[in-house]
């Protein structure tokens, strides 16, 4: 028996290692740096699946209902940081901001409003009427069990009340959450990550809706109609020097940094309010969202 078990092992040992220096090589390679998305990456941890193997390597079906469903955490342009990849059997998890929400312990449950059990007297009333021959007191039992019907029937109508009000200020919290928490890419595969891949074949996989900056002056070669293979030119993302702005600034900070904008827009989101702004400095424009006051995301691009 030990003897057919040692291939099994061997096998077993030597197979191991290859997700984990694969994605110990994207970590390095990949994570902290800042890459621009080039479509709105939805509110959720379920992110874009990309299938580079296959004829269309987005189910736009599926990507559209997914931003229906959670919103956009992430809008066509933005420049955001990679902050995890992890490598499994048949897939790379390429995580933007924090990978999206709804991932171990994130908040995703409903508000539990149990119902008001009946009390000893209640039930003890209930036998009584049951058991009572004298109409007279029948009737009396009857009225002070109806009563505490009705009372306990008033108390559950306050804690639904209080659970619908609690319930709607989680859904504007988990709203708001969704907003900073990111998302990211699947890319999928078949028949197993290939054995082999390094950060190039990632890039390549995600070359129509990512730009890799920090890559260098050009972006991984893609597959041309015929098989000619060629490179394209990748703008380095632009900055603002002594006006720069950060995510959690007030409205008021970046008009100190930005000046006032050229146009703004607003909108609801649930309770929250939403404005979108465009600033204009130099060559650059800065296209800016703020929610109740706080700046959540931008993206910056040339006039």
């Amino acid at each position: 028996m030990p003897r057919l078990l040692l291939p099994v092992c061997f096998v077993a040992l030597s197979c191991a290692p290859v997700f984990a220096q694969s994605e110990s090589e994207f970590r390095d390679f990949f994570e902290g740096k800042s890459v621009i998305v080039k479509l709105d990456m939805p509110a959720t941890q379920e992110g874009i699946d990309v299938y580079p193997d296959a004829r269309r390597a987005i189910d736009f079906a599926v990507y559209s209902a997914r931003v229906k469903s959670a919103g956009v955490a992430i809008r066509n342009g933005e420049s955001v940081l990679i902050t995890k990849i992890h490598v499994k059997d048949k897939l790379i998890e390429f995580q933007l901001a924090g990978g999206g929400y709804g991932t171990f312990g994130d908040d995703t449950g409903s508000v539990y409003t149990p119902s008001v059990s009946k009390s000893n007297r209640e039930r003890d009333l209930e036998r009584l009427v049951k058991e009572e021959t004298d109409a007279a007191r029948k009737r009396r039992l009857q009225r002070e069990l109806d009563d505490l019907r009705n009372e306990r029937a008033r108390e559950d109508s306050r804690n639904k009340a209080s659970a619908s009000a609690a319930e709607e200020a989680k859904k504007a919290r988990i709203a708001t959450n969704r907003l900073h928490s990111g998302s990211r890419f699947n890319i999928r595969y078949t028949e197993g990550v290939p054995r082999g891949l390094g950060p190039d074949g990632v890039m390549r996989a995600l070359a129509e809706y990512v730009e890799f900056p920090f890559a260098g002056n050009q972006r991984p070669a893609v597959p041309a109609p015929g098989g000619r293979v060629t490179a394209q030119p990748v703008l380095p993302e632009p900055g603002f020097g002594g006006g720069a702005i950060r995510k959690g600034m007030t409205t008021a900070e970046v008009e100190d940094a930005l000046g006032k904008p050229e146009k703004s827009t607003n909108r609801n989101e649930g309770t929250l309010r939403v404005v979108t702004a465009v600033y204009s400095r130099g060559d650059q424009q800065v296209t800016a969202e703020f929610v109740e006051g706080v700046l959540i995301k931008y993206s910056i691009s040339s006039k």
